[in-house]
Order: structure tokens, then C-alpha cells, then sequence
């Protein structure tokens, strides 16, 4: 597809006067009711079961290849599920929560509650590795907290953001949803919109701008970054499985995920069992590459460039590249830019591999002595978005969990504690800040109000609150400044 010049000023223009639509249609709304909140969740739902097959398509073509399946599976599934996990727990996340009033007020007959409102309108700035999802998965708790949204997905994967353009308003109206589309000024100029809260995806360095962007206008945020989530493989860990499943996780759309495992620490005697296990289970997932259907290219030139340029600096640096290729296939003279997972031994903290985020089939490896020395390593670089443990050594797995900070852990598998809907996710530190899925995405969504209703007694004067002070005002500060 070819690129469509946007009239900057004119976009802008745009999301101005949206923005100014939802926020009057929202307010003449409120109270939103359950039934228009799930009535909204169900177009949702309705868009991406309908056009499904046309989203795998977009999809497919903005990466040069990704897999009908794993589309469905890793985009599309995910945010239904999500979506419908909202709608059937929406009136009990709704019915809000009775607080008890501070002592003796509860026994005079105040009351005190806390109310779940929408917060407005939400903007959602979302990535190009996960398209679709990374915009409805979010939109779950957006709609089921009952806001309006406006959506800037990302220039990177123009097919599918052209396309969820054209359907969304056949689906909603565009005081309830609104897609911007456009290069990275027109994202500039979507952050810098007086949201009432606005979720971003995508890498840490672009998180830093939203935010400064964002606090122009004091608006809430929801980062959900990335980083080098490590992980762990004890002794005791079956190796067979390891291999299996950490392929799998670091293969899977060609390790273009956030919670992909970074790194692994493996113990300095069992690496070579480990690295085996890996390629082994790599070659079972993927016995050919180049023409399987199942594998994913990497996403455009730009990051395909980005990757090679780190193996060309880890083996600059000494380190040893070892190259997944179970058929002996030739991708130098491919077309295209599919790449077979490359596991590096001997790595330095000099190198690029382990300076930054891989968003790729590369895979360091990392040996230590003692699990101790593995847990430093982790603690002394930014805290993760996610952590993965392997073994059946329980006090070993208690050690890293409690020595350790991450936004979320897998224990004996990578990626799995993202596919929880009833699990917060979300990151820490430079890995993000706040979380959604399920309750937790409702709750980040909607403003939580304090309603304290007070008796008919008055309970100032009672208390001595009220001048002018004298016994009651000392009897209650006598009973209350006590050690």
C-alpha cells in the first residue's frame, strides 16, 4: 500500500474537534449506563470478529509476512476474550465499594463509599508489533469504565491502521470512537491532546515524550513500555522444556514482543545442554524458515538493519553467534527480511545485545556461578517489564521472586502471565507505569471517587472541631495524640 500524505494541520485540526465532540457528548451523557457500555463492547466485539480475515491480511502485508493463525491468535483472540471478560464482569466492577467511616462517625450513621466513574475521554497510542490488540486489548476496560476514545496506531503497519480507520465508524459513531492515522508529527501532535487519560505502547524512549507531552495538560498516563526481561534457568529446570518454550517465546512473531525473553541466565555448567535445548526446540517449531507460513518476518528494513548491526557488534566484541538454520537455508540472497534466531554466547555488557531492548530473534546468553550472582545482575539494571523463572526448586524460585522486582513474572514458561485477563499487566520503573486487563484496567480507566455522606448529628461540634475550643476539642486531642 502506498503511503497517503496527511495534512498535518489538517489532522490536527481534526482531532481538536473531535476531542471537542466526545467530551460534550460524554458530559450530556453522564450518567453512562451499563447497557450503552455494553452495547459498545459489543460492536467491539462484532468489528473484530467480522473483519478478522481482513485484519490478518493488513497485517501480513505490513510485515512482509506474518501467519493468518498467529494473527488471530495473538491479536485478534486475545482482545475478544478481553472484551468479553469485561462485559461479563462489568455491573459488579461498577457497583463501587462501602468503605467504613473513621471511628466513632460509623456508629452517629455516616457513611462512606467510593464511586467508579468514567474518566472522559481516553486517547490510545499503540504499537506495530501486536496492531490490533495492542489498541483493543486496552479498549476493554476504556469502554467497560464507560469513556469515549480517540486511537493513533502506528505508521509502521499503515495497512492495518488504514483499515481500522475506514471500519471503526461503520461501527461507532465518532463522539464514542476515532481513529487518527499518520506519521510520527501526527503523533506528536495526538500526545499533546488534553485527554482525560491517554495509554501508550511501545518503546521506552518514545514513553519519556508522551509523558513530557502529556504534562502539559496534566494528564494521567499509562506507559506500557519494555526492556531486557531476563531469564532465569536454574539447575534443576527440565532442559528439554526450557528449550521448548523459551523458542517458542523468542520466536514468536520473530521475538517482536515486549515480554519476548531478552537474555537467559544459565548456570556456567549446564549452558551448552541449555543452548542445545534451544535449538533443538527452535527446530521443532520451525523445521524451515524462509517459505513456512508459520514464521514472521521482522517488520521493514529499518529494524532488520537494526538487529544485524548487533550481531556485527557482539562478534566484534568477541562474542560467538550461532546461527538456528535447521534446513540450511539461504537468507543471504532471500528477498524479503526473515531471520533466523541467532543465540550469542560469551556476551559483555559492552555489548549492544545487552545494552538494549532486542525486539528480535537474537538471543544472548548469559552464564552465572551462583543464583545469587544472577539475581545481582538483574537488580542492577532497570527493573523489567517481565521476569521467567525456570526449575522445580521452590526455595530457589521464592529467592528470585522475593530479590527480585518486575511487572510481572512467569514461572516454568515465558509470556503467560499476559494472557491472564484477570491479572494485572502492566511495567515498573522504565518499563512502564500503570496496568489494565480485567478489574485493574477498569479501575485505571475510571476515576475513583470519594462520596462521604455525613449524619444528621452534629458531629463537629460533638467532637470539639468547632470554635471555640474547649473541653470536647481537648478530650478528643488527648484521646487521639497518643503514642
Amino acid at each position: 500500500m502506498a503511503s497517503v500524505a496527511i495534512d498535518i494541520d489538517g489532522e490536527t485540526e481534526r482531532m481538536h474537534r473531535i476531542l471537542a465532540v466526545q467530551r460534550r457528548s460524554f458530559t450530556a451523557a453522564m450518567p453512562e449506563s451499563l447497557a450503552v457500555r455494553t452495547d459498545r463492547i459489543d460492536r467491539a466485539i462484532a468489528m473484530l470478529v467480522d473483519r478478522a480475515e481482513d485484519f490478518a491480511k493488513a497485517v501480513s502485508e505490513d510485515f512482509g509476512h506474518r501467519s493468518r493463525e498467529q494473527t488471530l491468535m495473538t491479536d485478534i483472540m486475545p482482545s475478544v476474550s478481553a472484551l468479553k471478560h469485561a462485559k461479563k464482569h462489568l455491573a459488579s466492577w461498577a457497583k463501587g465499594e462501602k468503605r467504613k467511616p473513621t471511628f466513632p462517625l460509623g456508629l452517629l450513621g455516616a457513611k462512606a463509599e467510593v464511586v467508579y466513574q468514567p474518566k472522559g475521554v481516553v486517547g490510545v497510542v499503540a504499537p506495530w508489533n501486536f496492531p490490533v490488540g495492542m489498541v483493543f486489548v486496552p479498549m476493554a476496560g476504556i469502554l467497560a469504565a464507560g469513556n469515549r476514545a480517540m486511537i493513533k496506531p502506528s505508521e509502521f503497519t499503515e495497512n492495518v491502521s488504514a483499515l481500522m480507520a475506514r471500519l471503526v465508524p461503520d461501527y461507532f459513531d465518532e463522539s464514542e470512537m476515532a481513529v487518527f492515522t499518520g506519521d510520527a508529527e501526527v503523533g506528536i501532535a495526538f500526545s499533546k491532546l488534553a485527554f482525560d487519560h491517554l495509554i501508550f505502547t511501545g518503546a521506552t524512549s518514545v514513553g519519556r515524550h508522551i509523558m513530557r507531552a502529556a504534562a502539559d495538560n496534566l494528564v494521567p498516563v499509562t506507559l506500557e513500555l519494555g526492556g531486557k526481561s531476563p531469564t532465569f534457568i536454574g539447575r534443576s529446570a527440565n532442559k528439554e522444556q526450557v528449550g521448548q518454550r523459551v523458542a517458542l517465546g523468542k520466536m514468536m512473531n520473530a521475538g517482536q514482543i515486549c515480554l519476548a525473553p531478552d537474555y537467559l541466565l544459565v548456570p556456567d555448567d549446564q549452558e551448552g545442554e541449555v543452548i542445545d535445548g534451544v535449538t533443538k526446540g527452535a527446530a521443532a517449531l520451525y523445521p524451515t524458515l524462509l517459505a513456512n507460513d508459520d514464521y514472521t518476518s521482522v517488520v521493514n528494513g529499518r529494524n532488520y538493519d537494526r538487529l544485524q548491526s548487533y550481531l556485527a557488534d557482539a562478534r566484534d566484541k568477541g562474542a560467538e553467534v550461532i546461527e538456528i538454520n535447521p534446513a540450511k537455508e539461504d537468507f543471504a540472497s532471500a528477498n524479503g527480511h526473515k531471520m533466523p534466531l541467532h543465540i550469542v554466547r560469551n556476551v559483555t555488557d559492552e555489548m549492544k545485545v545487552m545494552q538494549e531492548e532486542i525486539f528480535g530473534p537474537i538471543l544472548p546468553v548469559k552464564t552465572y556461578r551462583t543464583i545469587d550472582e544472577a539475581i545481582d545482575y538483574v537488580n542492577e539494571r532497570d527493573r523489567p517489564l517481565g521476569l521467567y523463572y525456570f526449575g522445580q526448586d521452590k526455595s530457589e524460585e521464592e529467592r528470585v521472586l522475593t530479590r527480585t522486582i518486575s511487572g510481572g513474572v512467569t514461572v516454568n514458561d515465558v509470556l503467560f502471565h499476559n494472557a491472564m485477563e484477570d491479572l494485572p499487566f502492566g511495567g515498573v520503573g522504565p518499563s512502564g507505569m500503570g496496568n489494565y486487563h480485567g478489574v485493574d484496567g477498569f479501575r485505571t480507566f475510571s476515576h475513583a471517587r470519594a462520596v462521604y455522606r455525613q449524619p444528621k448529628l452534629d458531629v463537629a461540634g460533638l467532637a470539639g472541631f468547632k470554635p471555640p475550643y474547649g473541653k470536647a476539642t481537648a478530650k478528643t486531642l488527648a484521646k487521639e495524640l497518643k503514642k
